[in-house]
């Protein structure tokens, strides 16, 4: 599976290294580094367990090698678990030389043609909207939304779907957070016929080799200036989401071998 390269391959950035602090809201995870590097997952709340005390294993994780906080990725019992070793791997990518990502007039600067059909799993309404001002036509698949509706459930169509949709795509857009419910393999499969397939958003890992010939052509993942973390850690610790906490992203684009 994809996790099991993204693992292996943030390993070297993992090693002789520590959990400093971290913080787990209702929208995001974050996880920083040796007081220094800070990295975000997004917090999948569908699946996850009841009970008051069933996400104490938080409780441990300050102090602890980011090596093993990491391991969650793999090993978690539950979104919550996995999102909080994605945020430790999203934070060791800071010592990675990464260029931002430019200002386009398409996303990522992708080609788009008005005959395009763009899919995208996870709904991002800014960057639908971008595809739709170039004509292309979008088909949004959004678990969270089909499952418990909310702002945009309206544009997201049944899971069900993806078979049929997703092998016609030409453009795909796929949430991080598809690494942390393991997903992402299978959507790669129905994706194939696709010509850009892009990684997009807050859990989405910056380490070009674990996605080589995995179809995946390019990671727009995010970085957080550390200088803002404390009102970055209120923010998220009071339920924020990426809206509430823009002014400290720095957009990253790299590509991804074929």
């Amino acid at each position: 599976m994809l996790i099991e390269n993204v693992f292996q391959a943030a390993e070297p950035l993992l090693r002789d290294r520590v959990v400093s602090d971290a913080v787990l809201g209702l929208s995001l995870t974050a996880a920083e580094l040796d007081g220094r590097d800070i990295g975000l997952s997004y917090v999948l709340r569908e699946r996850l367990p009841s009970g008051c005390s069933i996400f104490g294993f938080a409780q441990h994780i300050i102090g602890q090698p980011a090596l093993d906080v990491a391991r969650l990725v793999l090993e978690g019992r539950d979104d919550a678990q996995r999102g909080v070793g994605m945020a430790v791997i999203t934070a060791a990518t800071r010592v990675l030389d990464l260029p931002d990502e430019p200002v386009t007039p398409t996303p990522f600067g992708l080609q788009v043609h008005s005959t395009d059909k763009v899919g995208m799993i996870g709904y991002i309404p800014g960057i639908a909207e971008q595809f739709a001002r170039n004509k292309a036509k979008v088909f949004i698949f959004d678990k969270g939304l089909s499952v418990s509706g909310g702002d945009g459930a309206k544009q997201v169509m049944g899971m069900s779907q993806q078979v049929e949709v997703l092998p016609m795509c030409d453009l795909m857009i796929i949430s991080g957070s598809t690494l942390i419910n393991n997903t992402l393999d299978n959507l790669l499969e129905l994706c194939q016929n696709a010509r850009e397939i892009v990684l997009v958003g807050a859990s989405a890992p910056m380490i070009t080799e674990a996605f080589k010939d995995s179809g995946v052509t390019a990671l727009a993942g995010s970085w957080w200036d550390a200088a803002h973390k404390a009102e970055l850690f209120k923010i998220l610790s009071l339920s924020g989401g990426i809206g509430h906490i823009k002014k400290m992203m720095i957009k990253k684009l790299v590509r991804v071998e074929r």
